[in-house]
């Protein structure tokens, strides 16, 4: 993660997934791993995980059910490159 303290590191976290998911590295209907995983792939506490993920839910990408994970339910719409 970036060391500059531009934004908060979920939400860096959680920009990082959005990619993926936009680029089809996680395409709809799949699991996102679990907080210590995913706190291990990008270096950061599970509560930040926690954080980002729940920054992912507010941007409508994944969905948390309970007892069997989080999923990506949405292709957000391709940005317009500038």
């Amino acid at each position: 993660m970036s060391p500059e303290p531009i934004e908060y590191v979920y939400v860096q976290v959680a920009d990082k997934v959005e990619l993926e998911i936009r680029s089809g590295r996680l395409p709809y209907g799949a699991r996102l791993p679990n907080e210590r995983a995913m706190g291990a792939e990008y270096g950061v506490a599970p509560n930040t995980i926690r954080r980002a993920v729940q920054e992912l839910r507010d941007r409508g990408l994944v969905v948390t059910l309970p007892n069997k994970g989080t999923f990506v339910i949405a292709e957000p719409p391709v940005t317009p490159e500038s």
